[in-house]
């Protein structure tokens, strides 16, 4: 009988390596499926991964369910704050059962400031990307040319080309 000879040459996989450690890291914030953090995007779809990200999971002392903490942005709390509901779908889904039973949305990071410094990337439609056309940017700025002060003056023309480009689409 043939000996197998090993492929790897004495190196192992990083995901091998890591995976003890970043169960224990994830566990001690009560993630017990730790696929909740990796796979968050998937697991709540890409419109509610801009606007939070999975902080802990806390359980209660009657067992009737565990709080998942999400960290938000000021601007998207309240929007986030509505789809409680749906959010809490979805990721009891990964569980395959009821495990949260609440979720709560902070602005900050309970463990510290530093982990609150989250950068929720903006997203650009291609509504943002395209430059006005010249008409829109001539009558914005006849619109806002009697207005004295240079700095109001060229927010009104911003605002202008915005209202205008947005109706005519």
């Amino acid at each position: 009988m043939a000996r197998r000879h090993s492929t790897t040459r004495g190196f192992a996989r990083t995901s091998n390596l890591l995976k003890t450690r970043i169960r224990k890291a994830s566990e001690s914030r009560g993630f017990a499926e730790s696929r909740l953090l990796t796979h968050w995007a998937e697991i709540v779809g890409t419109d509610f991964a801009a606007m939070a990200r999975p902080v802990d999971v806390k359980y209660g002392r009657q067992g009737l369910g565990a709080t998942l903490t999400v960290l938000t942005t000021g601007a998207m709390a309240p929007m986030l704050e509505m789809q409680k509901e749906a959010l809490r779908e979805r990721v009891n889904a990964t569980y395959g059962y009821n495990a949260i039973s609440r979720i709560r949305v902070t602005q900050t990071a309970p463990t510290g400031f530093a982990e609150g410094q989250v950068s929720f990337q903006h997203r650009t439609g291609p509504e943002q990307a395209a430059a006005p056309s010249p008409e829109i940017v001539k009558e914005s700025e006849a619109a806002a040319a009697p207005v004295g002060d240079e700095g109001l003056r060229r927010a009104l023309e911003s605002l202008g080309r915005n209202v205008l480009s947005k109706s005519r689409r």
